[in-house]
């Protein structure tokens, strides 16, 4: 009896797994290229400056139809704001994916926010300010770069550290079964 009401629930939980949606599942390519069927904390961290990027392209059209000083009056930034709008909600998948891998780590939790906050800092900080010369705006936007591969180096290395057993599990591993049964108490 056990084994026929086992097979009919069979087909069901087959159908239950194939209609789960993984985090991941649903990342436009163009968010993560290379990584959006890998790991969400790869997905996340390819992300971030592939997104950054695809804005500053668009605000660096903007400046080149309209100048730096034109480039937000009216509506000439509202491509920038749709790009970033855009991205705020592309990256959700990837950051919420990122935060629930990390989870076993308070610090690379902490760090994925903080690369979080200093992107959104950095797509906020797209718009040219008053009196700014253009070599002075190409070189701040340029900045942001350096600081998430720092971020994105160190929360690797976080990853890879979190991911390598521990002395004492390896011990554990290591050491030959008991060849003693245990008895129940």
């Amino acid at each position: 009896m056990r084994h026929l009401l086992a097979a009919s629930l069979l087909p069901l939980f087959g159908a239950l797994i194939s209609n789960v949606s993984f985090a991941l599942d649903k990342v436009d390519p163009y968010i993560c290229p290379t990584t959006a069927q890998g790991s969400g904390i790869d997905c996340f961290l390819e992300a971030v400056p592939q997104t950054y990027t695809m804005c500053r392209n668009i605000k660096s059209i903007e400046i080149i139809e309209f100048g730096l000083g034109g480039a937000e009056e009216g509506i000439h930034g509202a491509k920038t704001e749709y790009c970033i709008q855009k991205h705020k909600i592309s990256i959700v998948r990837p950051y919420q994916a990122a935060l629930r891998e990390a989870a076993r780590s308070k610090e690379e939790v902490q760090s994925i926010r903080q690369l979080y906050d200093a992107w959104l800092d950095s797509l906020a900080k797209l718009i040219p300010v008053a009196n700014e010369t253009d070599e002075g705006y190409k070189l701040r936007v340029a900045r942001p770069y350096g600081d998430f591969n720092e971020r994105i180096k160190a929360i690797r290395a976080l990853a890879e550290a979190s991911a390598k057993p521990t002395k004492r599990a390896q011990a554990v591993a290591k050491a030959p079964p008991s060849k003693h049964k245990k008895t129940a108490p």
